[in-house]
């Protein structure tokens, strides 16, 4: 073969390399773009309210980090005493929303007498319970739904919408205890009401994405609101509730309880 022959033949295959190495950068550019647009849709997303609780919950529950501060706390043995406790705001908040929530019953019935609390750490199970006037067990026209399960299992439903009305330190955002919902594995509420002659009871569970339907029965006896849940402890980084938010939580069952009515 004549040198010619050879480097006619050896800048042919240094072509076709070429036209290779060019059809190799161009698949890598497409899968380059094609990731490019995969992470735009990765960075610009769109949450429903629930995912973005859940997502973000320092913006709507404060810190789901523990924190170490001296509190005023009651501890069995000793009573109230202040001392270092270590904490997670965010689990004491959602505590906190149904215990206010007992309290500012107290503004809407003068005759509510008790607010009770059971913490049960063996099942992870927090039940607050007042006799205060029942939240009244009767369907909402526009909502088509019962007023229990409209305020406790639906995001911007509040009665506290009234300017007019009294509370104790109560929000009215709309979101309350729906925010202790939707960080538990375990919700219920139950209340009766005597004037509308109604119990009804309703679960949720899975941070309020499951429920069944209510139930709902006659009633002859003396109005009460319990509300029951399992905090997801998961979402705060615990594996079970502690003595120091315990003691925290009963401090704030002495501190809000009992609370003068407002004349």
């Amino acid at each position: 073969m004549s040198n010619g022959a050879a480097g006619s033949g050896g800048l042919a295959w240094l072509e076709a390399a070429n036209g290779r190495g060019d059809a190799g950068k161009m698949e890598a550019a497409r899968k380059d773009k094609a990731a490019s647009k995969l992470s735009v849709e990765r960075v610009y997303q769109k949450k429903t309210q629930l995912e973005h609780i859940l997502l973000r919950p320092d913006t709507y529950i404060g810190s789901v980090e523990p924190v170490t501060q001296q509190m005023w706390v009651f501890d069995e043995d000793v009573g109230m005493n202040q001392r270092e406790i270590s904490y997670v705001p965010g689990l004491y908040k959602i505590f906190d929303e149904i215990l206010v929530n007992a309290a500012d019953n107290k503004q809407r019935d003068k005759n509510m007498t008790a607010i009770k609390i059971s913490i049960d750490p063996e099942s992870n199970t927090i039940s607050i319970w007042n006799n205060g006037k029942g939240i009244p067990v009767v369907e909402h026209k526009d909502e088509k739904m019962y007023v229990p399960a409209l305020i406790f299992g639906h995001l911007l439903t509040s009665s506290n919408y009234d300017d007019e009305e009294k509370k104790v330190t109560g929000g009215r955002n709309g979101y309350g205890a729906k925010l202790c919902n939707i960080f538990s594995t375990k919700f219920t509420v139950e209340t009766a009401c005597k004037e509308y002659r109604h119990s009804f009871k309703q679960t949720w569970q899975n941070n309020m994405t499951k429920t069944a339907d209510p139930k709902v029965k006659f009633f002859d006896g003396d109005d009460f609101t319990c509300v029951t849940f399992q905090p997801d402890l998961s979402k705060f980084k615990m594996e079970k509730l502690d003595k120091d938010i315990i003691a925290a939580a009963h401090s704030a069952e002495r501190t809000t309880w009992p609370v003068p009515a407002k004349e």
